[in-house]
This record gives C-alpha cells, sequence and structure tokens, in this order.
C-alpha cells in the first residue's frame, strides 16, 4: 500500500517524503529503494499526528519556507485515480491561494467512529478555485452521535488528507498547539545540528496527540473539497473485510468453518476450526491469548480498547 500511495502521488507533486519512525525506515527503504535519505522525516518514536505533521512542517520550511504541503496516508485503497488526481490538484491550488488548511471530506455511507466528521457551511472562492467553508469538525464520535450524523446528512467523512502552505501550519500550530510548535522548533534546529540525541529526547517528551484534536476542532481556517473518488481506509476491521473476497452471504472465514444462517461477518481465527449460527455484522479475531468480538459497525473504537487495556490489570492482552 506505501509503493500504491507513492505511486498515487508522485506525478501530482514536486518531491515525496515520507514521514514514519525510525524502527521502520529500513522496511521502507526496501519497499521504495528510489527514496534517498533527505527524502525521509524519521520520527524518533510515534508521537501522534500532530508531531508528525509539524516535524514534517517544520523540516519542509528549512529547505522552502513558501512550499504547499500535502499529507497522504499509506493505508488507503483509491478506486478512481484519475479523479483522485482532480481532487488534490485541487486541494493544492486552494491551499497556495487562500492560506489556508484543507481537507478532503467524503459523504458517509455508514456511521463510523474511527472518523473525524465534518460540517459545512457555503462555498468559498480564492481565487479561481472553490472549497467549502468547515463551521465544525468533530473528531470520532460516539456511535449515536455518527448515527445522527449519516442520518441528517451534510456531514462528511474527514479522510485524513490534508494541504496547506507550510507556514499556514506553523501558525496554527503556534496558536493551538504552542507546546508542540516550540518544541518542534526546537527539534528541527537540533537535527540540522546533527544532534540527533537531543533530537530523540525533545521528540519523545511531546504530546501524543492527534492532529485532529490539537489543530482541525479549533481553527477557523479550515476548508474541504469533497471527494467524488472511491475510498476505503483499511485502518479498521469493517474496511478489511470490505475488501476481502467473501462468500454469496457477506462472510470472510479463513480455515475449516460452517456458518448458518450467518452473513455480513469476518472470522479471523488462526487454526481453529469456526461455527457461528445467526450471528450478522461480527467481527471475530483471535490474537495470541485474546479474542475480540464487536460489531463490524464499531470495529475502529478497538484502538480505544487496547489504550483502555494498556492502563489497567489486562494490560497483557493489549
Amino acid at each position: 500500500m506505501l509503493r500504491q500511495t507513492y505511486e498515487r502521488i508522485r506525478s501530482l507533486v514536486d518531491e515525496v517524503h515520507v514521514v514514519t519512525e525510525r524502527s521502520q525506515v529500513d522496511s521502507i527503504c526496501e519497499v521504495l529503494p528510489e527514496l534517498t535519505p533527505d527524502h525521509i522525516i524519521i520520527e524518533p518514536v510515534a508521537r501522534g499526528t500532530a508531531s508528525a505533521l509539524g516535524l514534517a512542517a517544520m523540516t519542509l520550511a528549512q529547505r522552502d519556507a513558501g512550499a504547499v504541503m500535502l499529507s497522504i496516508p499509506a493505508d488507503h485503497i483509491v478506486g478512481d485515480g484519475r479523479r483522485f488526481g482532480q481532487t488534490i490538484r485541487r486541494v493544492v491550488k486552494l491551499a497556495s491561494q487562500s492560506s489556508q488548511l484543507v481537507t478532503v471530506g467524503l459523504t458517509p455511507y455508514y456511521p463510523a467512529t474511527g472518523f473525524g466528521y465534518i460540517r459545512t457551511d457555503g462555498q468559498v472562492r480564492f481565487g479561481r478555485t472553490t472549497g467549502l467553508k468547515v463551521v465544525e469538525f468533530i473528531e470520532k464520535p460516539a456511535f449515536e452521535r455518527a448515527s445522527r450524523f449519516v442520518g441528517s446528512g451534510g456531514y462528511y467523512w474527514n479522510l485524513a488528507i490534508f494541504g496547506w502552505r507550510v507556514e499556514t501550519l506553523l501558525d496554527e500550530l503556534r496558536q493551538h498547539a504552542p507546546i508542540h510548535h516550540d518544541v518542534l522548533r526546537q527539534v528541527a534546529t537540533a537535527r540540522l545540528a546533527g544532534d540527533e540525541a537531543s533530537v530523540a529526547t525533545l521528540y519523545s517528551d511531546l504530546p501524543k496527540d492527534a492532529i485532529d484534536y490539537a489543530v482541525m476542532e479549533k481553527t477557523d481556517r479550515l476548508l474541504l473539497i469533497p471527494a467524488r473518488f472511491h475510498w476505503i481506509d483499511v485502518g479498521s476491521w469493517s474496511e478489511l473485510h470490505s475488501i476481502l473476497p467473501k462468500d454469496v452471504a457477506g462472510n470472510v472465514a479463513a480455515g475449516a468453518h460452517v456458518l448458518i444462517d450467518s452473513e455480513s461477518s469476518l472470522f479471523d481465527v488462526p487454526g481453529k476450526f469456526v461455527a457461528a449460527i445467526g450471528v450478522k455484522d461480527l467481527v471475530v479475531v483471535e490474537s495470541g491469548n485474546a479474542l475480540l468480538i464487536c460489531l463490524k459497525s464499531r470495529a475502529q473504537e478497538v484502538k480505544g480498547l487496547v489504550e483502555h487495556l494498556r492502563l489497567g490489570e489486562f494490560a497483557e492482552y493489549a
């Protein structure tokens, strides 16, 4: 998927950089051998997307203060390359002409709880490019609230595809996440001086925040361009179910199994016989000595479950 993302975007931009934590650099170089070291922006440890994107913006600003930066996740499946390209070109134009933050939104088709929801209010024009003014950004709502958003209409999923001038993001970090801005400025200065020990120490102390919470929910400088391409985020079991081969009842199951009156479910229980009767829209996954069972529509809440487990008496199962 990293290779696919690279191929999808490289003809649309001047340069492609990969932002990753240090432990993944060797694997990334195997997948993208043409990527030069100066095009890999390394996090000493993972500290959330606010830190990762802030570090990327600081790094690029040192090389070109007027650069327009795109953030494209590497775990997305895009089904229409032509329309994707058209959308990305609009993002770049709008970010360049407006000095605003720009995101891409997709009309939701089920109440996902792992995506941000965006409400817009009217079209705005900058030069010859238009976008929708964002009036509310709700990051990862609970299932009941997500259901209301889908039912009411007028909301978009945030696809975590962003575009902005690097100076614009840094201004917003300075205003809404000053700790990130100040520490990342020190990190960038230390890295420029070759002091990786200080880089690691400074960076590891950053709050582990998503850009959605740190900036997007707070800013008044956010515009949206609607997506017109087919899109899947393979970040949860429900999305994985949507792209895997299924039986006639819509089930995904590996190994020996008997499924009676069961539909639209995913079973990943390696080495065990699976039998199910009368279930629908379930995810059943075994990992080590733990078994996960949840509704497919709530599979994106697993990350929260893992964080909860890590803080309690069942940390060994996280």
